[in-house]
């Protein structure tokens, strides 16, 4: 979708906007979402950020799902100059303007990391904001020192983009999120996090992040509860296998699961790399329980659109 195909949309009789869910656990869904809960959830976060009419404001993210349409949207409420790329790996390669405000993807960050002039010009932006997958550790500690407010988010389709932040940048930065004031979150028997975001949401959303909750009504993601393996009696949290062993590998890998007659559920490492190397890393800096019991080699680790592990089709590649 074009920027003047969704302002087209936005601007006709219409009270809703198709949206799509990203798909990392399955097929994208179709969503029918209240423009009205659009514009509310666009005047939290420039409230929260404290945005000003004229802030100029990058749309680097495609128009198809909730977070690049949602960047338009409070360009809209609170009369941002917005400037539009298309989205792409490098999204400030050819931008040389002020940016104020910016929404990108861990991957479109990583990458303007690796480039001298793309990582200064993103030092430079007033307020960026990182959703639509996890912030990993290495990347979380570059972001440390950065001089200007970078944020990362925590929301879905269902919510209309973030209804959470967390500071990762300058002496505040936190692995607990900290919700918004409209918003309130609990946990469920599972003890998966529950949303209720009224202003955003019409019904009380129990989510399947498997969720620690604080007393001052903060909270940090373990997990999403589909992303457990139980092997031998045993759970076992698929990110924090792949958070362990993030500083050890250096080729692109993914932890996923198949079926084991003995243990029911068997951990699976997928690489592009050595598979016995990959062996041998798991072996030393993972708990006995935690090491995979398959290596499969593979030519490229499988992702959605938006960047996320593609974990359905991660678990097809591991039979």
């Amino acid at each position: 979708m074009t920027l003047s195909e969704f302002l087209s949309e936005w601007n006709n009789a219409s009270d809703v906007v198709l949206v799509h869910t990203s798909g990392s656990t399955g097929v994208p869904k179709p969503l029918w979402v209240e423009k009205r809960r659009m514009e509310a959830s666009a005047r939290i976060t420039c409230d929260f950020l404290n945005l000003r009419p004229g802030d100029v404001a990058l749309l680097c993210m495609s128009l198809d799902y909730i977070a690049g349409k949602m960047m338009v949207v409070r360009s809209l409420v609170a009369q941002l100059q917005l400037i539009s790329v298309e989205p792409c790996g490098h999204p400030l390669a050819n931008v040389h303007d002020s940016i104020d405000f910016a929404a990108m993807v861990p991957l479109q960050v990583y990458n303007s990391l690796q480039v001298p002039e793309e990582r200064q010009r993103l030092m430079q932006i007033r307020h960026l904001i990182i959703g639509g997958g996890a912030v990993d550790d290495a990347m979380a500690c570059q972001l440390r020192s950065f001089p200007y407010a970078v944020w990362s988010t925590y929301g879905m389709t269902e919510t209309l983009s973030h209804i959470a932040l967390r500071r990762l940048s300058g002496p505040d930065a936190s692995e607990w999120y900290a919700p918004f004031p409209s918003v309130s979150v609990s946990l469920s028997a599972e003890g998966c996090l529950v949303i209720d975001a009224p202003q955003v949401c019409a019904e009380r959303l129990v989510t399947n992040d498997v969720a620690e909750l604080r007393s001052d009504g903060r909270f940090r993601i373990l997990g999403r509860r589909d992303n457990t393996i139980c092997s031998g009696g045993l759970k076992i949290q698929i990110e924090e296998v792949e958070r362990l062993l993030a500083p050890h590998l250096s080729d692109s890998f993914l932890i996923t699961k198949r079926k084991d007659e003995k243990f029911g559920e068997a951990v699976v490492l997928l690489t592009v790399g050595d598979p016995l190397a990959a062996q041998s890393v798991c072996q030393r800096v993972l708990p006995k329980h935690w090491v995979p019991r398959h290596y499969v080699q593979v030519s490229v680790i499988p992702l959605t659109e938006t960047g996320k592990p593609a974990r359905k089709k991660a678990e097809e590649l591991a039979l």
